[in-house]
């Protein structure tokens, strides 16, 4: 029996290994992809993620364009840097080839509220964008978690930050939007972290493998993975030199084979207001505020195993 998932993604690169993983494994049935702003604005994420399922052969799979700004007003700004940085991980000139596959006209949050409602079937979620459209819908119906038996969410970092000090970019992107997500009572809410995914690297080695295997897919795989070792190795050089995470891929691999990652219940909150912590997802490890837990969170990650499944999903899908 196939596990019916929702991606909502915000095409990047990470993202676009993520929806090969989600359409290439047998026992996912990926009903649709929503899109939100984040790595670009969401007519560029929205088209990415149309060149991805094209060049897969799975232009069956509807796209369904969402939000394009935070759900919540944010008042600290990215610094230059920052801005740089991200267009040398996820730049404009992404390398699936162009497409002439158009998203559908419902909106995505609309079309989310619609499917939830009418589902006989729970259905996995999987954001691994800013929280603006999940936000969103939760609150045309905070009962469409009902809907849900289980959301993985890629997005905070508990030792480990990418956009500050202290927070991570989907969850500093619209911190709002995640405090809702996390409030909401999901039956159960999984959050992939920086700290996870930055145990689970891809190198050289693994994009030679996936070149190996003389596909367009592959191909485009590799292209997008070596993209990110170049940009990881000018901004954000790894303990293994020429290797990068590809973040939102790992929770496909989770949702693929669970024992990739090592997770631990936890009382996740968001800070909302603080202009030093903003955006920061505040992992209760020690459970001093004695909430109970609302997350099952990875703290680890096995490369191995990722990498495994990377590869042979890709193999079997080309």
């Amino acid at each position: 029996m196939t596990r019916k998932v929702i991606l909502d993604v915000d095409t990047g690169t990470d993202d676009a290994i993520a929806i090969m993983l989600a359409a290439y494994a047998p026992a996912l049935d990926l009903m649709a992809c929503t899109t939100a702003w984040g790595n670009h604005d969401v007519g560029t994420t929205t088209t990415n993620t149309l060149r991805i399922l094209d060049l897969i052969g799975r232009g069956n799979i509807p796209v369904y364009k969402g939000l394009g700004k935070p759900f919540a007003p944010i008042p600290f700004l990215f610094e230059g840097h920052v801005d740089s940085e991200r267009e040398i991980i996820h730049p404009h000139d992404f390398p699936a080839p162009p497409t002439q596959l158009k998203a559908a006209d419902q909106p995505a949050v609309e079309w989310l509220v619609e499917t939830l409602r009418a589902t006989t079937e729970q259905v996995t979620l999987v954001p691994v964008a800013p929280l603006t459209n999940i936000a969103a819908a939760l609150t045309l119906d905070p009962k469409i978690t009902e809907a849900v038996d289980e959301i993985v969410i890629m997005g905070g970092a508990h030792a480990l930050g990418n956009v500050t000090a202290s927070a991570e970019a989907n969850i500093w992107h619209d911190p709002v939007a995640a405090d809702v997500v996390f409030q909401a009572g999901f039956e159960r809410l999984v959050l992939v972290p920086l700290d996870a995914t930055h145990k689970a690297n891809m190198s050289l080695e693994h994009t030679s493998a996936l070149r190996s295997l003389i596909s367009p897919a592959a191909r485009v795989a590799a292209d997008i993975v070596e993209q990110r070792i170049h940009g990881y190795n000018e901004t954000q050089p790894q303990v293994q030199p020429d290797s990068a995470p590809v973040h939102d891929a790992l929770c496909i691999a989770y949702l693929m084979d669970p024992a990739v990652i090592d997770i631990a219940p936890y009382h996740v909150a968001i800070e909302t207001v603080s202009p030093v912590g903003f955006g920061k997802t505040i992992v209760d490890v020690a459970a001093r505020t004695r909430k109970k837990p609302n997350a099952f969170v990875a703290l680890d990650a096995d490369a191995e195993r990722f990498n495994k499944l990377l590869y042979e999903a890709i193999s079997e899908g080309r």
